[in-house]
Order: structure tokens, then C-alpha cells, then sequence
């Protein structure tokens, strides 16, 4: 087959292309060029009507350093940050470089996500922003190793962890961690009314627990913990490598255990009312139904700060 012959081409140069694309020479320039001459809108005080709840930037994302008490026990990872004060009625705005380039400033000193770091962040944030609070959002994908239950083989299984840090002046700090793991579960109507078989799916459980002032990370990885109230309710575990008897394994334990969403939250609650560093939980588990277009989900709230003995 004869190749068709193609005259080469003679560009115009770049600045010409450019032009060609509507580029225009620079215009005039009369404003200030030094920092200290520019206008500083964000810092003018006037009556502005209200306070803010709220002001920041979120969906930053930076590479962070993370422990853990499972395989791999020192991990880098991706972490999406929110940061944000609050700003007084006088104030029109917050400098919104300063979250960033803190954020920078602590990486460079290598520092490593944990609660410690982030009250030491938020206290320093809301004392350079001037304002009496701060808050620092950050989640990340964890992984940890999850190993065949009869070959032993490893693989990499992540979840999905959150920490929240609020700094009051006058409050202290306000400290949320966040857990999303998946499992599997089996129906148990399904297993009761069929002659053989039960449907089982994919679920998904998140947790959200407010830690107690005295919570010690150097003693418990709060991530494992919650991890393992999720996982240890659910019919079976999740296996990033299964051979065929660790297959077998799994299935039967799955139809040993079966569950409801209904089940899975309450029994996930029932482990984290059992945490004393935890004051106040959330679980919700939704399950990606298998023989229905819909998903089931179930969730629960509590506040152990209002028991009564």
C-alpha cells in the first residue's frame, strides 16, 4: 500500500502562534508592585452585617506521613485538607495563603499527620489569623495488610480515615476521628426462606467518634480500632488475595454470620460504647444490594456524655 507523501509544514514562530490565538502585548502598569503599597481588602474592619461560622480553602491536597499499629506501620499517603476560622462582624475576610503556607512550612519540617501535630497546627493557625478559633480537616486513605485466612498470602486493603481538630480559645479542642471500611455481609432472610444459597454484598460502614480529652495515640491507633469494630460484626472480612480453600473459608464464615444493616450498626455500637475514649458516636452501613437496583442502609447516633448511671 503507497504511503501518501505529506509537504512539510513552515510554523510561524511561537510569539506569532500565540498571537495568532488572541495573545496581546502587556498593557500599562500603574498599581503598586511592592507588598507593602498594595490595598489589603481582606483586612478592612467595618460593620459586615454578621460573623462568619466559617471561612477557609478546602480540597487541598498535600502527601502526608501517617503511623500505624498494622502493616505498613510508617506510610506515605495523600491527604485532602480543609482549613478555616471563623471571622468576627468587623472582619471582611481571612489571608487565605496563611493556611497554605503553613501547611507547607510544617511539611518541609517533616512533620507526621497525627493529633498532636494537628492541635499544635490549629492553635498556631488561629494565633496568626487572629481570630479565636480554628479548624483542620484532613482525609486520607489508609492501608493496611490483610492476610488469606488459610494461605496466609498478603495484600494491601485500604479504608478511608478522617480526623477533625477544632481549636477554641476559650474551649480547648474538639477532636473527631472518621473510619469507612468495607465489608462483606449475608442476608439472612434470604438464607432463612431459600432451600440453599443466601445473597450477600458489598457494605460499607463509617463510623464518626468524638475522643475523650485524656485519648492517647501513642498507646491506641484509633484507625485499627475502629476498623476492627467494623470488620469483627460483619459476616466475613474483605481479602485483597484469596486462594481457592481461603475462598471456602470466607463464604462459609459469611453464611455462619449472617446480617441485616440493622444488625451491623448496632452491633458496631455496641464496640464503640464499649471504647472508653470514645464520648460520642455515629455509624451508618450501607449495603450495594446484589439482587436489588437499591441500596440498604441503617444508622445510629449516640451520646455517652448523657448517660445516667
Amino acid at each position: 500500500m503507497s504511503k501518501v507523501q505529506k509537504q512539510k509544514k513552515q510554523l510561524p514562530s511561537k510569539k506569532e502562534r500565540h498571537q495568532l490565538f488572541g495573545s496581546v502585548p502587556p498593557g500599562p502598569r500603574t498599581k503598586p508592585t511592592e507588598k507593602d503599597k498594595m490595598p489589603d481588602l481582606q483586612n478592612t474592619n467595618k460593620d459586615f452585617l454578621f460573623e462568619l461560622d466559617a471561612v477557609g480553602i478546602q480540597n487541598v491536597k498535600h502527601p502526608i506521613v501517617i503511623h500505624s499499629k498494622m502493616k505498613p506501620y510508617n506510610q506515605t499517603t495523600i491527604g485532602t485538607f480543609t482549613f478555616s476560622s471563623s471571622i468576627r462582624q468587623e472582619s471582611k475576610g481571612t489571608n487565605m495563603s496563611r493556611f497554605t503556607e503553613q501547611l507547607n512550612r510544617y511539611y518541609e519540617n517533616g512533620f507526621t499527620l497525627d493529633i498532636k501535630m494537628m492541635k499544635s497546627f490549629t492553635k498556631e493557625l488561629a494565633e496568626r489569623l487572629k481570630q479565636k478559633d480554628a479548624t483542620m480537616e484532613v482525609t486520607f486513605p489508609w492501608f493496611f495488610e490483610r492476610k488469606g485466612p488459610d494461605s496466609e498470602l498478603p495484600g494491601m486493603n485500604h479504608a478511608t480515615a478522617s480526623i477533625r481538630v477544632e481549636y477554641h480559645a476559650e474551649e480547648d479542642f474538639d477532636i473527631k476521628v472518621s473510619l469507612e471500611g468495607t465489608i462483606t455481609t449475608l442476608c439472612p432472610c434470604s438464607k432463612e426462606i431459600s432451600e440453599y444459597s443466601a445473597h450477600n454484598q458489598r457494605g460499607k460502614v463509617s463510623m464518626v467518634t468524638d475522643l475523650t480529652d485524656d485519648f492517647d495515640e501513642e498507646e491506641i491507633d484509633w484507625k485499627q480500632a475502629l476498623l476492627e469494630a467494623a470488620e469483627s460484626n460483619a459476616s466475613a472480612r474483605i481479602h485483597p488475595v484469596l486462594k481457592r480453600p481461603d475462598e471456602k473459608m470466607v463464604t462459609e464464615t459469611a453464611y455462619e454470620n449472617p446480617r441485616f444493616v440493622e444488625d451491623i450498626v448496632r452491633l458496631v455500637a455496641a464496640d464503640l460504647y464499649e471504647m472508653p475514649f470514645v464520648k460520642v458516636f455515629d455509624v451508618k452501613c450501607v449495603n450495594e444490594e446484589s439482587i436489588h437496583l437499591h441500596d440498604a442502609m441503617a444508622s445510629i447516633h449516640y451520646d455517652k456524655t448523657k448517660m445516667i448511671d
